[in-house]
Protein backbone atom coordinates (compact mmCIF):
# COMPACT_ATOMS: atom_id res chain seq x y z
CA UNK A 1 0.00 0.00 0.00
CA UNK A 2 2.87 2.38 0.80
CA UNK A 3 4.16 1.96 -2.76
CA UNK A 4 1.22 4.09 -3.91
CA UNK A 5 2.66 7.29 -2.35
CA UNK A 6 4.80 9.62 -4.37
CA UNK A 7 8.19 11.04 -3.49
CA UNK A 8 6.78 14.57 -2.72
CA UNK A 9 4.40 12.97 -0.24
CA UNK A 10 7.29 11.48 1.70
CA UNK A 11 9.04 14.87 1.65
CA UNK A 12 5.90 16.41 3.14
CA UNK A 13 5.77 13.60 5.71
CA UNK A 14 9.37 14.24 6.70
CA UNK A 15 8.86 17.99 7.04
CA UNK A 16 5.80 17.46 9.21
CA UNK A 17 7.68 15.00 11.39
CA UNK A 18 10.50 17.52 11.88
CA UNK A 19 7.97 20.21 12.83
CA UNK A 20 6.23 17.97 15.37
CA UNK A 21 9.59 16.90 16.81
CA UNK A 22 10.71 20.53 17.04
CA UNK A 23 7.51 21.49 18.81
CA UNK A 24 8.00 18.71 21.35
CA UNK A 25 11.61 19.80 21.88
CA UNK A 26 10.51 23.38 22.58
CA UNK A 27 7.81 22.15 24.95
CA UNK A 28 10.27 20.06 26.94
CA UNK A 29 12.59 23.05 27.29
CA UNK A 30 9.90 25.64 28.04
CA UNK A 31 9.48 25.04 31.80
CA UNK A 32 5.72 24.67 31.44
CA UNK A 33 5.37 21.73 33.83
CA UNK A 34 4.01 18.29 32.99
CA UNK A 35 0.39 18.92 32.02
CA UNK A 36 0.74 21.26 28.98
CA UNK A 37 3.41 19.11 27.26
CA UNK A 38 1.26 16.01 27.83
CA UNK A 39 -1.81 17.70 26.32
CA UNK A 40 0.24 18.96 23.38
CA UNK A 41 1.74 15.49 22.90
CA UNK A 42 -1.69 13.87 22.76
CA UNK A 43 -2.96 16.60 20.42
CA UNK A 44 -0.01 16.07 18.08
CA UNK A 45 -0.66 12.33 18.09
CA UNK A 46 -4.36 12.76 17.21
CA UNK A 47 -3.47 15.18 14.41
CA UNK A 48 -0.81 12.85 13.06
CA UNK A 49 -3.24 9.92 13.20
CA UNK A 50 -5.72 11.85 11.06
CA UNK A 51 -3.07 12.71 8.51
CA UNK A 52 -1.19 9.45 8.42
CA UNK A 53 -3.80 6.84 9.30
CA UNK A 54 -3.32 5.10 5.98
CA UNK A 55 0.47 4.94 6.03
CA UNK A 56 1.76 5.13 9.62
CA UNK A 57 -0.05 3.89 12.74
CA UNK A 58 -0.42 6.42 15.52
CA UNK A 59 1.05 3.98 18.04
CA UNK A 60 4.25 3.75 16.00
CA UNK A 61 4.35 7.53 15.69
CA UNK A 62 3.93 7.93 19.45
CA UNK A 63 6.73 5.45 20.06
CA UNK A 64 9.04 7.31 17.67
CA UNK A 65 8.23 10.65 19.31
CA UNK A 66 8.81 9.16 22.74
CA UNK A 67 12.16 7.75 21.67
CA UNK A 68 13.21 11.11 20.18
CA UNK A 69 12.20 12.98 23.35
CA UNK A 70 14.06 10.49 25.56
CA UNK A 71 17.20 10.85 23.45
CA UNK A 72 16.91 14.63 23.57
CA UNK A 73 16.36 14.66 27.35
CA UNK A 74 19.35 12.38 27.85
CA UNK A 75 21.71 14.51 25.78
CA UNK A 76 20.56 18.10 26.42
CA UNK A 77 22.57 20.30 28.78
CA UNK A 78 20.68 21.25 31.88
CA UNK A 79 20.73 21.46 35.64
CA UNK A 80 23.05 18.96 37.19
CA UNK A 81 21.49 16.29 39.42
CA UNK A 82 21.75 16.83 43.19
CA UNK A 83 25.31 16.43 44.38
CA UNK A 84 26.78 16.81 40.88
CA UNK A 85 27.05 20.61 40.87
CA UNK A 86 30.49 22.16 40.87
CA UNK A 87 31.80 23.46 44.21
CA UNK A 88 31.48 27.19 44.86
CA UNK A 89 34.40 27.42 47.26
CA UNK A 90 37.41 29.18 45.77
CA UNK A 91 35.55 30.53 42.74
CA UNK A 92 35.56 34.30 42.13
CA UNK A 93 32.57 36.06 40.56
CA UNK A 94 32.10 39.71 39.57
CA UNK A 95 28.52 41.07 39.58
CA UNK A 96 27.58 44.45 38.10
CA UNK A 97 24.76 46.69 39.33
CA UNK A 98 24.60 45.61 42.97
CA UNK A 99 23.04 48.81 44.38
CA UNK A 100 19.59 47.15 44.42
CA UNK A 101 17.36 44.49 42.89
CA UNK A 102 18.83 41.39 41.30
CA UNK A 103 22.39 42.60 41.91
CA UNK A 104 22.06 42.94 45.68
CA UNK A 105 20.13 39.67 46.01
CA UNK A 106 22.61 37.78 43.82
CA UNK A 107 25.66 39.10 45.70
CA UNK A 108 24.15 37.93 49.00
CA UNK A 109 23.15 34.55 47.62
CA UNK A 110 26.51 33.78 45.98
CA UNK A 111 28.36 34.95 49.08
CA UNK A 112 26.27 32.55 51.19
CA UNK A 113 27.17 29.73 48.79
CA UNK A 114 30.88 30.35 49.33
CA UNK A 115 31.85 32.35 46.23
CA UNK A 116 34.41 35.13 46.42
CA UNK A 117 32.19 38.00 45.24
CA UNK A 118 33.24 41.27 43.62
CA UNK A 119 30.16 43.52 43.64
CA UNK A 120 30.09 46.76 41.64
CA UNK A 121 27.95 49.65 42.86
CA UNK A 122 27.40 53.20 41.68
CA UNK A 123 27.71 54.58 45.20
CA UNK A 124 29.98 53.06 47.84
CA UNK A 125 28.18 55.03 50.54
CA UNK A 126 24.68 54.18 49.28
CA UNK A 127 22.12 51.97 51.00
CA UNK A 128 22.80 49.02 48.70
CA UNK A 129 26.53 49.03 49.45
CA UNK A 130 25.93 49.36 53.21
CA UNK A 131 23.43 46.49 53.11
CA UNK A 132 25.98 44.22 51.44
CA UNK A 133 28.67 45.18 53.95
CA UNK A 134 26.32 44.34 56.83
CA UNK A 135 25.00 41.04 55.53
CA UNK A 136 27.91 39.47 53.62
CA UNK A 137 31.15 37.80 54.65
CA UNK A 138 34.61 39.42 54.45
CA UNK A 139 35.10 37.58 51.16
CA UNK A 140 32.91 40.18 49.41
CA UNK A 141 34.66 43.15 47.77
CA UNK A 142 32.77 46.31 46.82
CA UNK A 143 33.89 48.22 43.72
CA UNK A 144 32.56 51.61 42.68
CA UNK A 145 31.87 51.33 38.94
CA UNK A 146 29.71 53.16 36.43
CA UNK A 147 29.84 50.68 33.57
CA UNK A 148 29.41 53.47 31.01
CA UNK A 149 32.75 54.96 32.14
CA UNK A 150 35.63 52.98 30.63
CA UNK A 151 38.16 54.41 33.09
CA UNK A 152 36.16 53.10 36.06
CA UNK A 153 35.74 49.70 34.40
CA UNK A 154 39.52 49.51 33.85
CA UNK A 155 40.20 50.45 37.48
CA UNK A 156 37.85 47.71 38.62
CA UNK A 157 39.79 45.25 36.47
CA UNK A 158 43.08 46.32 38.10
CA UNK A 159 41.59 46.02 41.61
CA UNK A 160 40.18 42.59 40.82
CA UNK A 161 43.48 41.36 39.38
CA UNK A 162 45.37 42.62 42.43
CA UNK A 163 43.12 40.64 44.77
CA UNK A 164 42.93 37.48 42.65
CA UNK A 165 46.66 37.21 42.05
CA UNK A 166 47.37 34.43 39.59
CA UNK A 167 43.84 33.06 39.85
CA UNK A 168 41.40 33.77 37.02
CA UNK A 169 37.79 34.94 37.27
CA UNK A 170 35.28 32.10 37.28
CA UNK A 171 32.15 34.13 36.62
CA UNK A 172 30.96 37.48 35.29
CA UNK A 173 27.31 38.30 36.00
CA UNK A 174 26.22 41.13 33.71
CA UNK A 175 23.31 42.43 35.75
CA UNK A 176 23.54 46.25 35.52
CA UNK A 177 20.79 47.73 33.37
CA UNK A 178 18.24 50.53 33.13
CA UNK A 179 14.77 51.02 31.71
CA UNK A 180 14.24 54.71 30.94
CA UNK A 181 11.55 54.03 28.38
CA UNK A 182 8.12 55.63 28.73
CA UNK A 183 5.41 55.31 26.12
CA UNK A 184 5.13 54.91 22.37
CA UNK A 185 8.17 55.22 20.12
CA UNK A 186 6.96 58.51 18.65
CA UNK A 187 6.57 59.92 22.16
CA UNK A 188 9.91 58.63 23.51
CA UNK A 189 12.87 60.96 23.71
CA UNK A 190 16.00 60.12 21.75
CA UNK A 191 17.84 60.41 25.07
CA UNK A 192 15.80 57.42 26.29
CA UNK A 193 17.09 55.26 23.44
CA UNK A 194 20.67 56.44 23.96
CA UNK A 195 20.43 55.95 27.73
CA UNK A 196 19.27 52.36 27.38
CA UNK A 197 21.91 51.55 24.78
CA UNK A 198 24.72 53.19 26.80
CA UNK A 199 24.08 51.05 29.87
CA UNK A 200 22.38 47.87 28.66
CA UNK A 201 24.52 47.33 25.56
CA UNK A 202 27.69 49.42 25.45
CA UNK A 203 28.27 49.28 29.22
CA UNK A 204 27.83 45.51 29.32
CA UNK A 205 30.08 45.14 26.27
CA UNK A 206 32.77 47.26 27.92
CA UNK A 207 32.78 45.17 31.12
CA UNK A 208 32.74 41.88 29.22
CA UNK A 209 35.63 42.80 26.92
CA UNK A 210 37.69 44.10 29.85
CA UNK A 211 37.31 40.96 31.98
CA UNK A 212 37.50 38.38 29.19
CA UNK A 213 41.22 37.63 29.72
CA UNK A 214 40.53 36.66 33.34
CA UNK A 215 37.52 34.58 32.29
CA UNK A 216 39.47 32.77 29.57
CA UNK A 217 42.23 32.06 32.07
CA UNK A 218 39.77 30.28 34.40
CA UNK A 219 37.63 28.77 31.59
CA UNK A 220 34.77 30.43 33.41
CA UNK A 221 31.22 31.63 32.78
CA UNK A 222 29.52 34.77 31.47
CA UNK A 223 25.97 35.12 32.81
CA UNK A 224 23.93 37.97 31.32
CA UNK A 225 20.58 39.14 32.69
CA UNK A 226 18.51 40.05 29.64
CA UNK A 227 14.75 40.36 29.10
CA UNK A 228 11.96 38.83 26.99
CA UNK A 229 11.49 42.41 25.73
CA UNK A 230 14.66 41.87 23.69
CA UNK A 231 12.98 39.09 21.70
CA UNK A 232 9.33 40.15 21.65
CA UNK A 233 7.64 43.51 20.90
CA UNK A 234 6.31 44.59 24.29
CA UNK A 235 4.10 47.70 23.95
CA UNK A 236 5.75 50.96 25.04
CA UNK A 237 9.13 49.31 25.73
CA UNK A 238 10.87 49.93 22.42
CA UNK A 239 13.97 51.71 23.80
CA UNK A 240 14.57 49.11 26.49
CA UNK A 241 13.69 46.21 24.18
CA UNK A 242 15.97 47.44 21.38
CA UNK A 243 18.94 47.61 23.76
CA UNK A 244 18.21 44.11 25.05
CA UNK A 245 17.82 42.80 21.49
CA UNK A 246 21.29 44.11 20.66
CA UNK A 247 22.59 42.55 23.88
CA UNK A 248 21.02 39.17 23.05
CA UNK A 249 22.72 39.09 19.66
CA UNK A 250 26.03 40.04 21.25
CA UNK A 251 25.71 37.25 23.83
CA UNK A 252 24.75 34.66 21.21
CA UNK A 253 27.77 35.61 19.12
CA UNK A 254 30.05 35.48 22.17
CA UNK A 255 28.78 31.98 22.92
CA UNK A 256 30.11 30.69 19.59
CA UNK A 257 33.36 32.64 19.69
CA UNK A 258 34.29 31.64 23.25
CA UNK A 259 33.44 27.96 22.92
CA UNK A 260 37.00 27.02 21.81
CA UNK A 261 38.34 28.82 24.90
CA UNK A 262 36.15 26.76 27.23
CA UNK A 263 34.16 29.80 28.41
CA UNK A 264 30.43 29.11 28.81
CA UNK A 265 27.99 31.91 27.96
CA UNK A 266 24.44 31.93 29.37
CA UNK A 267 21.45 34.26 29.20
CA UNK A 268 18.90 34.63 32.01
CA UNK A 269 15.40 35.73 30.95
CA UNK A 270 13.39 36.77 34.05
CA UNK A 271 9.66 37.28 34.27
CA UNK A 272 8.22 40.35 36.02
CA UNK A 273 9.92 41.18 39.33
CA UNK A 274 9.81 44.25 41.55
CA UNK A 275 13.27 45.81 41.32
CA UNK A 276 14.89 49.24 41.34
CA UNK A 277 12.61 52.18 40.56
CA UNK A 278 9.89 50.04 38.99
CA UNK A 279 7.52 50.26 41.97
CA UNK A 280 8.30 53.88 42.86
CA UNK A 281 5.27 56.06 42.03
CA UNK A 282 7.37 59.23 42.30
CA UNK A 283 9.63 57.88 39.54
CA UNK A 284 6.71 57.39 37.14
CA UNK A 285 5.31 60.83 38.01
CA UNK A 286 8.69 62.39 37.22
CA UNK A 287 8.91 60.53 33.90
CA UNK A 288 5.37 61.65 33.05
CA UNK A 289 6.04 65.32 33.80
CA UNK A 290 9.28 65.29 31.84
CA UNK A 291 7.49 63.82 28.84
CA UNK A 292 4.75 66.47 28.99
CA UNK A 293 7.36 69.24 29.12
CA UNK A 294 9.38 67.99 26.16
CA UNK A 295 6.68 66.91 23.70
CA UNK A 296 5.87 69.31 20.84
CA UNK A 297 2.40 70.85 21.43
CA UNK A 298 1.02 69.51 18.14
CA UNK A 299 2.08 65.94 19.00
CA UNK A 300 0.67 66.24 22.51
CA UNK A 301 -2.61 67.43 21.03
CA UNK A 302 -2.82 64.46 18.63
CA UNK A 303 -2.15 61.86 21.33
CA UNK A 304 -3.86 63.64 24.21
CA UNK A 305 -2.66 64.15 27.75
CA UNK A 306 -5.13 61.55 29.02
CA UNK A 307 -3.51 58.96 26.72
CA UNK A 308 -0.11 59.63 28.33
CA UNK A 309 -1.61 59.59 31.81
CA UNK A 310 -3.17 56.19 31.17
CA UNK A 311 0.21 54.83 30.03
CA UNK A 312 1.86 56.10 33.21
CA UNK A 313 -0.82 54.50 35.40
CA UNK A 314 -0.57 51.18 33.54
CA UNK A 315 3.22 51.10 33.96
CA UNK A 316 2.89 51.80 37.67
CA UNK A 317 0.12 49.24 38.15
CA UNK A 318 2.04 46.55 36.31
CA UNK A 319 5.20 47.23 38.33
CA UNK A 320 3.33 47.29 41.64
CA UNK A 321 1.90 43.81 40.94
CA UNK A 322 5.31 42.31 40.11
CA UNK A 323 6.82 39.48 42.15
CA UNK A 324 8.82 40.60 45.19
CA UNK A 325 10.56 37.24 45.65
CA UNK A 326 13.79 37.43 43.62
CA UNK A 327 14.94 33.90 44.49
CA UNK A 328 13.94 32.38 41.10
CA UNK A 329 16.50 34.66 39.45
CA UNK A 330 19.27 34.31 42.04
CA UNK A 331 18.84 30.52 42.13
CA UNK A 332 19.01 30.38 38.34
CA UNK A 333 22.20 32.47 38.28
CA UNK A 334 23.81 30.13 40.82
CA UNK A 335 22.70 27.10 38.79
CA UNK A 336 24.23 28.54 35.62
CA UNK A 337 27.51 29.22 37.45
CA UNK A 338 27.78 25.75 38.99
CA UNK A 339 26.22 23.42 36.38
CA UNK A 340 28.83 21.22 34.68
CA UNK A 341 26.99 21.77 31.39
CA UNK A 342 25.01 25.02 31.65
CA UNK A 343 22.22 25.87 29.25
CA UNK A 344 22.50 28.67 26.73
CA UNK A 345 19.22 30.15 28.03
CA UNK A 346 17.39 29.99 31.33
CA UNK A 347 13.82 31.10 32.04
CA UNK A 348 13.54 32.55 35.55
CA UNK A 349 10.07 32.98 36.99
CA UNK A 350 6.56 31.85 36.01
CA UNK A 351 5.12 32.36 32.56
CA UNK A 352 8.28 33.02 30.56
CA UNK A 353 8.33 29.58 28.95
CA UNK A 354 4.68 29.89 27.92
CA UNK A 355 5.35 33.37 26.52
CA UNK A 356 8.20 32.09 24.34
CA UNK A 357 6.18 29.07 23.20
CA UNK A 358 3.31 31.32 22.04
CA UNK A 359 5.81 33.66 20.38
CA UNK A 360 7.50 30.78 18.54
CA UNK A 361 4.52 28.72 17.40
CA UNK A 362 1.41 30.90 17.29
CA UNK A 363 0.46 33.35 14.52
CA UNK A 364 1.92 36.82 14.89
CA UNK A 365 -1.50 38.39 15.42
CA UNK A 366 -2.21 36.03 18.32
CA UNK A 367 1.18 36.46 20.00
CA UNK A 368 0.95 40.26 19.67
CA UNK A 369 -2.52 40.27 21.22
CA UNK A 370 -1.23 38.05 24.02
CA UNK A 371 1.55 40.54 24.82
CA UNK A 372 -0.89 43.46 24.81
CA UNK A 373 -3.19 41.66 27.23
CA UNK A 374 -0.29 40.52 29.38
CA UNK A 375 1.56 43.83 29.68
CA UNK A 376 -0.32 47.10 29.12
CA UNK A 377 -4.08 46.80 28.65
CA UNK A 378 -4.63 50.18 27.06
CA UNK A 379 -8.22 51.31 26.67
CA UNK A 380 -7.77 54.81 25.30
CA UNK A 381 -6.84 55.43 21.66
CA UNK A 382 -4.81 58.52 20.76
CA UNK A 383 -7.09 61.56 20.71
CA UNK A 384 -6.76 62.06 16.94
CA UNK A 385 -8.09 58.52 16.35
CA UNK A 386 -11.14 58.70 18.58
CA UNK A 387 -13.33 60.50 16.00
CA UNK A 388 -13.48 59.97 12.23
CA UNK A 389 -11.37 62.42 10.16
CA UNK A 390 -13.27 65.65 9.44
CA UNK A 391 -15.87 64.90 12.08
CA UNK A 392 -16.88 67.95 14.13
CA UNK A 393 -18.83 66.86 17.22
CA UNK A 394 -20.61 70.25 17.55
CA UNK A 395 -21.50 70.35 13.88
CA UNK A 396 -22.67 66.78 14.02
CA UNK A 397 -24.92 67.58 16.96
CA UNK A 398 -26.41 70.61 15.17
CA UNK A 399 -27.05 68.54 12.06
CA UNK A 400 -28.83 65.94 14.14
CA UNK A 401 -30.98 68.63 15.74
CA UNK A 402 -31.83 70.09 12.32
CA UNK A 403 -32.75 66.66 11.00
CA UNK A 404 -34.96 66.04 14.02
CA UNK A 405 -36.72 69.40 13.49
CA UNK A 406 -37.34 68.61 9.83
CA UNK A 407 -38.81 65.22 10.72
CA UNK A 408 -41.14 66.85 13.28
CA UNK A 409 -42.31 69.43 10.72
CA UNK A 410 -43.00 66.68 8.16
CA UNK A 411 -45.04 64.73 10.73
CA UNK A 412 -47.16 67.85 11.48
CA UNK A 413 -47.81 68.40 7.75
CA UNK A 414 -48.85 64.77 7.29
CA UNK A 415 -51.30 65.06 10.22
CA UNK A 416 -52.85 68.21 8.66
CA UNK A 417 -53.35 66.42 5.35
CA UNK A 418 -55.04 63.48 7.06
CA UNK A 419 -57.43 65.82 8.83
Amino acid sequence: MMDDYTFPFWIYLGVLAVFVGGAMKRLLASHLGAAPPLVAWLGATVLAERLWSICLPAALLLALLGLACCLYSATKPGPAPPGAALPAHGKAVLITGCDSGFGTATAKHLDNLGFEVFATVLDLSGEGARELERSCSPRLTLLQVDITQQQQVHQALLDTKAKLGLKGLWGLVNNAGVCVNFGDIELSLMSNFRGCMDVNFFGTLSVTKSFLPLLRQAKGRIITISSPAGDQPFPCLAAYGASKAALNLLVNTLRHELEPWGVKVCTILPSSFKTGQSSNRAYWEQQHKQLLRTLPPALLEEYGEDYLTETKELFHRYASQANTDLSPVTDTIARALLAPRPRARYFAGPGVGLMYFIHSYCPLSLSSRFLQKLFLKKRLAPRALRNPPGFDPDLGLNNNNNNNNKEEEEEVEDEKKLK
